[in-house]
């Protein structure tokens, strides 16, 4: 849901830990390209298995 409301601004980029990208939309949330990148990620996660979106975004390692 971060995606949808606040996907523009790269929220739901800093949630998910992916800082560097959540600065870039930040830097470029202007061109409202930003938010059209996080309207497809929104839909990305929506259809995404939950344990492939655990193994691609929950999965740390200790090394």
């Amino acid at each position: 849901m971060l995606a949808l409301f606040l996907g523009g601004l790269g929220i739901h980029r800093f949630y998910l830990g992916q800082n560097k990208r959540g600065i870039f939309y930040l830097l470029f949330c202007w061109t409202f390209i930003p938010s059209l990148v996080a309207c497809v990620d929104f839909f990305a996660f929506i259809f995404m298995s939950e344990d492939n979106f655990n193994y691609k975004y929950n999965l740390r390692t200790g090394f």
